[in-house]
């Protein structure tokens, strides 16, 4: 058996001022992330995870201060998650279960590089 590395898997979605979903909607989500969550824990690699709020400001280099949250081509960042896996083409396998891609997100898996 290989080792287990860490990767992160980054949620992004583009914002949609004009959704607006109901609370079914949003209880059937939160379902499917549930299951593709507890999916990955029952296997022992899941390490951790995070939903981001829709409020923020943004510290630059000068220390000036921008209001609100970084939004690139178009698209923010919702939240992570940290899983083990053999390889990064195991995390991508991994990946391509969850919920985000359903409704038109994007999942970035990146390789962790520990910090000793």
């Amino acid at each position: 058996m290989e080792k287990l590395q860490d990767f992160m898997l980054l949620f992004r979605l583009e914002p949609n001022n004009n959704y607006h979903p109901t609370e079914t909607d949003l209880d059937a989500q939160k379902k499917q992330w549930g299951r593709w969550i507890g999916g990955i824990a029952s296997q022992a690699k899941l390490v951790s995870t995070s939903q981001l709020g829709f409020t923020g400001k943004q510290l630059h280099a000068d220390l000036s201060i921008k209001e609100g949250i970084n939004i690139s081509d178009n698209k923010m960042v919702g939240g992570n998650m940290i899983v083990k896996a053999e390889s990064l083409d195991n995390a991508i396998e991994m990946a391509k279960g969850c919920p985000i891609l359903t409704i038109g997100g994007t999942v970035e898996v990146r390789d962790i590089i520990p910090m000793n």
